[in-house]
């Protein structure tokens, strides 16, 4: 069996890719997605649970996931012991460069892609050098490469939305997630997003949810990204969303998933 590894980076007005990496079965529940996102599968298998959807994938599949949802998701591993994905997420800016003409309804929820092809998957691998190789692959380049997966995907009738999030909850998620280690209050988040505090309270009580909520699953979903797709210390990811101690950061953190920060490494709940 092939090496797996983990990997993470990002390129500025390109987009952010991913190789995540499990060595045992996980369920997380209540996963918001706050950006599109491709996934393609390369060992194990996948299970997206949207209300009363499901979408199952297995190695070689793709799934497009829009924006703006919430998701219960199942990595589970392969036969040989390993489940491994990899994410490319596109800058909204670019999205909106690639909307087609005339305009089409945007996908909401999921789409599979059952045993991608050859040529896709090259395709997918192009973007990813393109985030990757920065000194190698020009900028100009680099969105080429992912406005190609774009154009692949409006041949299948799929268009990603690149509107900005609406709900409170959603901007709210989104300035965290771009910040997560800073030391975030209800009265600095107030201001960023140009409301009073009392503002603030209403409309995300409006949505179900309290700052306090927010702040912590935005920063437990980074960490999670950062568990799965890099190889840093829990302290130093604990650290990245604004923990100071490593043992709180591990508490909140099962709170949240239901199993230790270990766990997503391949090591004892």
């Amino acid at each position: 069996m092939r090496q797996a590894y983990r990997s993470l980076a990002s390129r500025a007005e390109v987009g952010v890719t991913a190789n995540v990496v499990q060595h045992c079965t996980l369920r997380f529940s209540e996963v918001a997605v706050d950006s599109a996102a491709l996934i393609l599968l390369r060992e194990g298998v996948k299970t997206l649970k949207l209300g009363s959807r499901q979408w199952t994938a297995r190695s070689g599949d793709v799934l497009v996931v829009s924006g703006g949802q919430t998701l219960d998701i199942r990595n589970q591993l392969s036969p040989q012991g390993l489940y491994e994905a990899r994410w490319i997420v596109w800058d909204p800016a670019l999205l909106a460069e690639m909307q087609p003409e005339p305009p089409r309804r945007p996908l909401s929820g999921v789409f599979h892609m059952p045993s991608a092809s050859r040529i896709f998957t090259d395709a997918v691998d192009r973007a990813v050098r393109a985030i990757e190789c920065q000194a190698e692959v020009s900028a100009a380049l680099a969105r080429h490469a992912l406005a190609e997966l774009l154009l692949w995907l409006h041949e299948s009738n799929v268009t990603l939305a690149s509107s900005q999030p609406r709900s409170m909850v959603a901007r709210l998620r989104l300035m965290v997630s771009r910040s997560p280690s800073s030391p975030w209050s209800l009265p600095h988040a107030a201001e960023q997003l140009a409301v009073s505090q009392t503002t603030l309270r209403r409309r995300l009580s409006a949505e179900g949810a309290t700052f306090g909520d927010v702040l912590a699953d935005a920063r437990m979903s980074h960490a999670m990204m950062m568990l799965q797709s890099t190889q840093r210390a829990i302290s130093s990811i604990a650290s990245d969303v604004g923990y100071a101690s490593a043992s709180r950061f591990s508490v909140r953190f099962r709170s949240r998933s239901g199993f230790a920060p270990s766990v997503v490494r391949g090591h004892q709940r």
